[in-house]
């Protein structure tokens, strides 16, 4: 995301500016920043320079309303019914937007004189990362604003978020090398910095980027600031901050109560996350991978989008943070894979709660909302709906049979979570709300008849008026005799009579001319009243009024009790989400036939029949098999006798693989094979079931054990960085210089075709100097592909080096890829067979072919001036004219006359005909 655009530029006062304009400048040189939406009637109104810059951003008219210092005032505006739509588009632009309200009733402003100006004030500062409502956010992904410190006495930086919409607060010490990592793992949707921060990793970390002054960020006044808002005399049972982290959290606490003037939302303690209980996952390995986007700026293809069966956008949120950030402690990993398991096997219970989550509303986002006097009547819904899930959720799994129990503390820990929580509130709300909500509590009728007295007594007196109103009308057309009359109601008039023009002058004639008062005249009609009807009016505006009064004050009453309730609320909330995401992955076992993994302190890394997720799944739509494959980088073997988890409740949910002969197990595997063969994918799908295993996801294999991966490193594929002066090559080094620089004895390394954004020689030493360092210096499991087939000699020097190729098969010159792994290593790469099937004209493959053919005779390499000497030059007359091959099966075939065979020769001719296929495939 860019930076915030450029601050729209605020008019100096004018002697002649009007009362309101006056009001606006002065509203407005507080918020310099921002546009201002200024609140007049039923549009939010911008000038100057903020018209400007809004009406180009969302393609409005621009238009000018009176003079300012001599000169038209342009201006724009956008209805307040609809003004959400407009503010998405203007945060996804970069924008930050004040919203400036009426906050006196018009009617006051009046009793102050005729051109007095209702008083306004900036209610809130809407900004990329302290959205709250459904319409402007991802229901399935999280909303981080999050604020970076650094101190002159730590060497570590603190770096906290916080998703004001669910109320999520964390924070972490991190090392400036991790500072780039962190933020692709969070992506947020603004950062806070301090002012002349000049950082690339920030840069880079497609945030809207928000400068502060340095003095938000001191640790001592952030200190103090959290030690008020969570109403303590002391931070240690909340953990052991650093000077960086408290600085961060209160920039974060002071910029939040900034953006919603003074009023805060509904905020978890701040948790202290340690950066060593994730697997760091760096920006270039996110991308390379398509975790949560393919390359392509998607979330279609992507991991995510395979793996994910959550039914509540809550659910959705967890699952994209556990993938996001997979664990490294055994312990937790089990935990996880224990609940998944435990749903799995149980079907029934399964199937009832993910009916029952689908009509979870949000609990976590709608408690947001109403923290920040922002929710209505439906976010009240939202929680007793909520909690009426959560209360049928914890008596499904308290009623769970003998055999299933007792249950995985997962599991058991969200069942107490859930159980009776807030059930008194659950009981008040569904009494007092209607069954048919308005959006907004200032639209009324969402408290139901019948739950207070007082309300009911009113509504009868309002709703008996209106009955009068229609009363009224037909008396008055009767006693005139004009048909047409009929009473209206404006905001401007309140409640008149009105008739079409030709009946007008009767009403202002004797007798009617007494009682008939004219109010107004227009083109096709004509408006009057009576005293009668003014009463009337008085008293049914009174009653509404007095109604609309009571409903509000209820509003009020529920809101503070569902905020009164708001920590068990918060706890139940992440227990569904956590439910969900559990009973999600479950589902993807059943269905996808998913294994448990093992997962341990070991260095160990062996997967059997293992399958890339993302590419299986799309073979599958198209009916077509994924081809697994092996693969063992650990240390140790201890694991391989634990097979896939399987329950006599479900299908059998393993895929066989042939039991293939496999590269010996070392730590480092070197493969060879030509393009289009798999490699990539071979290396991708082990990076990928590494996650998911840590994650705590069962995993596409047979089998797998996994001891914990604390870093993974991916540099697979290639890409161009203009933007920052680097070519495909440096980028390829810059990635390759932070894998060797970085990775140790626990990581897990794919390395794709190093060296080959370089001439040969170069390449070929970039790539055998890499494999030496992974092997004597990072010593970690690491997949390394490549086409320098020189490179296979070094098994023979460095005993943690295998070599393994991917399978082809020639065909009459033509190559068959197999997409199995063993072992052995490639000779060639069947570049020219690839180029073929690319659809390379034929002239180019005869060519290439006779100039292989004469590289590999002189083996001098391409520099050699004799060579180039000896190849004639390339001419289209010297393409080969095509030759129609075919084989000795179909020699034979031609010779056979079928009517004049035996049974006994029809037999022979069968044997030699499958002979003949043989030797043809060999």
């Amino acid at each position: 995301m860019q930076e915030n655009p450029p601050s729209a530029a605020v008019p100096p006062p004018s002697p002649d500016a009007t009362p309101m304009m006056a009001q606006y400048l002065e509203i407005k040189a507080g918020h310099p920043g921002a546009l201002l939406f200024y609140r007049m009637g039923d549009f939010y109104e911008l000038f100057f320079d903020d018209a400007a810059a809004a009406s180009e951003a969302l393609d409005i008219a621009l238009t000018k309303r009176g003079k300012h210092a001599g000169a038209d005032i342009p201006m724009c505006g956008v209805p307040v019914h609809s003004h959400e739509a407009y503010l998405e588009r203007l945060i996804r632009k970069g924008f930050k937007v004040a919203v400036c309200e009426q906050v006196e009733d018009p009617a006051e402003a009046k009793k102050r004189g005729a051109k007095s100006v209702v008083a306004r004030a900036v209610t809130r500062l809407v900004t990329p990362g302290t959205l709250t409502e459904d319409t402007l956010l991802d229901a399935r992904a999280h909303n981080y604003l999050a604020a970076l410190a650094r101190t002159g006495a730590e060497a570590m930086l603190g770096l906290a978020w916080v998703d004001v919409s669910t109320g999520r607060f964390e924070a972490m010490a991190l090392p400036p090398a991790a500072l780039a990592a962190e933020l692709a793992r969070l992506a947020p949707g603004e950062l806070l910095i301090a002012e002349g921060t000049d950082d690339d990793a920030v840069a880079q970390s497609g945030a809207a980027l928000t400068e502060l002054p340095a003095a938000r960020f001191d640790s001592a006044s952030a200190e103090r600031r959290l030690k008020a808002h969570l109403g303590v005399a002391a931070l240690d049972a909340f953990g052991a901050f650093t000077r960086a982290e408290l600085g961060a959290m209160g920039a974060l606490l002071g910029y939040v109560e900034l953006t919603q003037v003074g009023r805060m939302p509904a905020l978890s303690a701040p948790r202290r996350v340690a950066s060593a209980d994730a697997m760091t996952i760096d920006a270039a390995t996110r991308a390379n991978l398509e975790l949560v986007k393919t390359l392509q700026g998607e979330s279609a293809g992507s991991l995510l989008s395979v793996i994910d069966r959550t039914a509540t956008g809550a659910g959705a949120r967890e699952l994209a943070s556990r993938l996001a950030a997979p664990l490294t402690d055994p312990v937790s990993i089990a935990a996880r894979l224990d609940a998944v398991e435990w749903f799995l096997d149980s079907r029934d219970i399964r199937r009832d709660l993910r009916a029952a989550l689908k009509s979870a509303p949000d609990i976590a986002r709608a408690l947001s909302r109403l923290s920040l006097a922002r929710g209505g009547p439906r976010d009240l819904a939202a929680i007793a709906g909520g909690l009426a899930a959560a209360h049928k959720l914890a008596s499904a799994l308290d009623a769970a049979p003998p055999a299933l129990l007792p249950l995985p503390d997962e599991i058991a820990g969200a069942a107490s979570a859930l159980r009776g929580t807030a059930a008194g509130l659950k009981t008040c709300l569904d009494a007092a709300l209607a069954e048919e909500l308005p959006l907004m509590a200032r639209d009324g009728g969402f408290i139901a008849k019948g739950h207070d007295a007082a309300l009911d007594e009113t509504r009868a007196l309002r709703d008996d008026a209106r009955k009068l109103i229609a009363g009224l009308q037909t008396k008055y057309a009767g006693e005139t005799g004009i048909a047409a009359l009929k009473i209206r109601h404006n905001n401007v008039l309140g409640y008149y009579i009105e008739v079409p023009p030709r009946h007008g002058e009767k009403l202002v004639a004797p007798p009617f001319s007494d009682s008939y008062i004219h109010r107004q005249t227009m083109a096709n009609a004509m408006r009057f009243t009576t005293p009668e009807l003014a009463g009337l009016a008085s008293r049914i505006a009174e009653a509404a009024g007095r109604a609309l009064e009571i409903e509000l004050a209820l509003f009020d009453e529920l809101a503070a009790a569902v905020m009164a309730e708001a920590p068990a609320l918060s706890r139940a909330a992440s227990a569904l989400a956590a439910l969900d995401v559990a009973a999600a992955l479950a589902e993807l076992a059943a269905e996808r036939r998913y294994a448990r993994p093992r997962v341990d302190a070991s260095l160990a890394f062996d997967i059997k029949g293992g399958r890339h997720p993302v590419v299986e799944a799309a073979l599958a739509r198209t009916g077509e098999q994924f081809v697994p494959n092996d693969c063992n980088l650990g240390a140790d073997d201890s694991g391989a006798e634990q097979g896939a988890h399987r329950s006599g409740d479900e299908p059998d949910r393993t895929q066989s693989s042939s039991r293939r002969e496999a590269p010996p197990q070392k730590s480092i595997w070197l493969l060879t094979g030509p393009n289009m063969a798999g490699k990539s994918t071979f290396l991708r799908q082990n990076a990928l079931i590494a996650i998911l295993a840590q994650m705590g996801s069962f995993v596409p294999a047979e089998e797998a054990h996994i001891g914990v991966v604390d870093r993974l490193f991916s540099r697979v594929g290639a890409a161009d960085d203009l933007a920052r002066g680097r070519s495909t090559f440096m980028v390829e080094m810059v990635e390759t210089a932070a894998i060797l620089n970085q990775a140790g004895p626990r990581a897990l390394v794919i390395l794709d075709e190093i060296g080959r954004g370089t001439a040969t020689w170069d390449g070929l030493s970039i790539a055998w100097a890499a494999v030496e360092h992974l092997h004597e210096v990072n010593r970690s499991r690491a997949l390394f592909a490549t086409h320098y087939h020189e490179l296979t000699a070094l098994t023979e020097k460095l005993p943690h080096l295998a070599n393994a190729t991917m399978r082809v098969k020639e065909w009459q010159g033509d190559v068959v890829f197999l997409h199995e792994v063993g072992p052995g290593a490639a000779d060639r790469s069947y570049g020219i067979q690839v180029a073929k099937l690319a659809g390379l004209p034929a002239p180019v493959i005869a060519r290439a072919q006779a100039v292989l053919a004469a590289l590999e005779k002189s083996g001098e390499g391409a520099r050699s001036a004799k060579l180039i000497d000896d190849l004639p030059l390339f001419t289209v007359s010297a393409r080969p004219a095509p030759v129609e091959k075919t084989s000795a099966v179909e020699d034979e075939l031609k010779t056979v006359n079928p009517d004049a065979l035996t049974p006994k020769e029809a037999l022979d001719l069968i044997y030699r005909l499958k002979a003949l296929t043989a030797k043809d495939g060999e």
